[in-house]
């Protein structure tokens, strides 16, 4: 959660349109969410009360209550029980595809890198379906790198990661508390990610997941798996990863291919076969 600034409550001048069609909700999230996104609210921010909101706009507290609600859902507000409603922070944006960077370089070239701390560092055998991944042997010897990463002081990802042990055994006795694990396969096992293949779903935090996070049990996350490729196509890493939902989001780049243009010209015109006098 994000802890309070203890700043004053915001001070609110606005009303809504009672003769809209647009619901009331709906105009009132279009009025904080401007303020918010143009800078007049800023992260941490405290908000006036349900009640004051009730006062300034003439609705009901379940008006308002779902306004809140909704923008706490896309993430610009947090609500601290017993302590009110504040400007969240930014969500942090981490490059899914196209540039294929681990999460500590999106951190760094964004002016945030990342403290990392590790859970676990130590061999497992490799279990069915992640062998089948990294294409082992059920049995064979894995790294498993379980690691809890900070961002400004904040916990946003726990990631769990499982690379061949014969492939970069340097990895088991590395420190990766300030160090990206793509550069250091890189420079120090030569071995260089060509690309990857990443699966994206929404799931709530278990207790354990909750608390290392720093998040209510069922809050949504974001689960992030991977499996990545050297040149020569052979797998050397799978990871999933937990990201806060409150915190992150995911940048996708589109790049759409210019196709040859067929030409139709030959298919409107017909055969010689085809010709008869007339």
């Amino acid at each position: 959660m994000m802890a309070s600034t203890g700043a004053t409550p915001l001070r609110l001048h606005a009303h809504i349109d009672h003769f809209s069609p647009i619901p009331y909700y709906i105009q009132i999230k279009n009025i904080i969410r401007d303020l918010i996104e143009h800078g007049e609210w800023k992260a941490g921010d405290s908000l006036p009360s349900e009640l004051e909101l009730c006062q300034i706009f003439g609705v009901s507290r379940t008006v308002i209550r779902q306004a809140l609600q909704e923008l706490t859902y896309e993430g610009l507000l947090v609500r601290e029980r017993g302590r009110g409603t504040f400007v969240a922070e930014p969500k942090l944006s981490e490059s899914l595809v196209q540039r294929l960077t681990g999460f500590y370089q999106d951190m760094a070239d964004r002016g945030h890198p990342p403290i990392t701390q590790v859970l676990m560092q130590e061999l497992v055998p490799a279990g069915p379906k992640i062998a089948a991944y990294l294409q082992v042997e059920a049995g064979a010897p894995l790294i498993r790198l379980d690691r809890l990463r900070f961002v400004k002081g904040e916990p946003i990802v726990l990631v769990s990661t499982f690379l061949p042990h014969h492939l970069c055994p340097q990895v088991m006795h590395a420190d990766f508390t300030r160090q990206s694990l793509y550069v250091f396969l890189e420079r120090e096992c030569g071995l260089f990610i060509v690309r990857g293949r990443r699966f994206i779903e929404a799931v709530t935090a278990n207790e354990y997941e909750a608390r290392l996070l720093g998040v209510t049990k069922g809050a949504p996350l974001l689960k992030l798996e991977s499996v990545s490729y050297l040149e020569d196509g052979k797998p050397i890493e799978y990871y999933y990863a937990f990201h806060r939902a409150d915190r992150s989001r995911f940048e996708v780049e589109l790049v759409r291919v210019k196709e040859p243009v067929k030409s139709t010209e030959s298919a409107a015109l017909p055969r010689s076969n085809d010709l008869k006098e007339e």
